[in-house]
């Protein structure tokens, strides 16, 4: 059997490629179907795996998935499944928003940044598409933009239309292993089309009626970057399910509210309806309260 790194996954088939051979196209085990029920893709990109191959055809079966450093994974769907992954053994996870066309809300972009924090993998968060931006949404990305910022994560400002403040996206991707996540639409495969021409992924162009981006990427691929590191082009995410997180649990995956929890009475406090749950400060402080708002949102959503 041979090691490699599946690069790409289109659902029945997988390619997988080792450091001195071209991808083979493999099919997975049929046990894993079985073992992985819960699961819409037992195997996903990044994953490190050992294979044969067959040489009358030249594909491959998948005997045997490595351990997962780490995974994103959210709720599938599918209702007849339970969980998706989106990539597995990664550096680090940039979200792509943008405000307006099509419009990313804070639900979506802190479900994902749960999700990151909960599997403790790095993430940024890219507000693409400036350039698009009257006055009013330029406040909306200030705020944002200052929100996210305070509580320690970073964020970028870009128009990948324009080639704007793309060498900061370079730097940031710059020998590690990236997945880009966000809505269709956001404009992921033009950015990254710009930081690597040769790539040349497809992309499309906006619904004038409903301001929604049409898929243009069908599965998930890694692309190898020619300044150094791997991307993880992810199809477009309508809705982002968390999964496997309890209610108890969540405000943990929270920055701004984790670092005043350890005033609270409740070792399991969900810091909405407890009563005198927290120190005075954690509800007068702007960020805090925005994230409790969130925290709503999150709970009394199914995904």
């Amino acid at each position: 059997m041979k090691e490699g790194v599946v690069i790409k996954s289109t659902g029945s088939w997988y390619n997988v490629k080792t450091d001195d051979e071209v991808p083979v196209s493999c099919k997975i085990k049929g046990k894993f179907r079985l073992d992985e029920l819960k699961s819409t893709n037992p195997v996903a990109v990044g994953d490190r795996v050992m294979y044969s191959v067959d040489e009358a055809t030249g594909t491959g079966v998948i005997e045997k998935i490595g351990d997962r450093r780490n995974f994103i994974v959210r709720r599938a769907s599918n209702l007849s499944r339970q969980t998706q992954i989106l990539a597995a053994n990664i550096d680090q996870a940039i979200i792509v928003a943008t405000i307006n066309y099509p419009v990313t809300t804070p639900v979506f972009i802190d479900r994902l940044l749960a999700t990151t924090e909960a599997y403790d993998i790095p993430a940024t968060v890219i507000f693409n598409k400036v350039d698009r931006y009257d006055h009013f949404h330029k406040d909306q990305l200030a705020d944002y933009k200052e929100i996210y910022e305070k509580i320690g994560y970073k964020v970028l400002t870009t128009s990948a239309k324009h080639d704007e403040d793309l060498e900061c996206v370079k730097d940031l991707l710059k020998g590690k292993v990236s997945l880009l996540a966000g809505h269709s639409g956001v404009g992921k495969s033009t950015l990254v089309n710009r930081v690597e021409p040769a790539l040349n992924l497809k992309t499309g162009r906006i619904s004038d009626r409903h301001h929604t981006g049409r898929h243009t990427t069908t599965f998930a691929e890694m692309h190898p970057l020619s300044f150094g590191g791997y991307i993880i082009d992810t199809p477009g995410i309508r809705g982002f399910g968390l999964f496997n997180i309890e209610k108890e649990e969540l405000a943990h995956y929270f920055r701004e509210i984790f670092k005043v929890a350890s005033g609270c009475r409740y070792y399991n406090c969900t810091h909405l309806h407890e009563r005198v749950c927290c120190k005075r400060s954690c509800r007068k402080r702007r960020n805090c309260r925005f994230a409790i708002q969130q925290l709503r949102k999150h709970l009394s959503k199914p995904g």
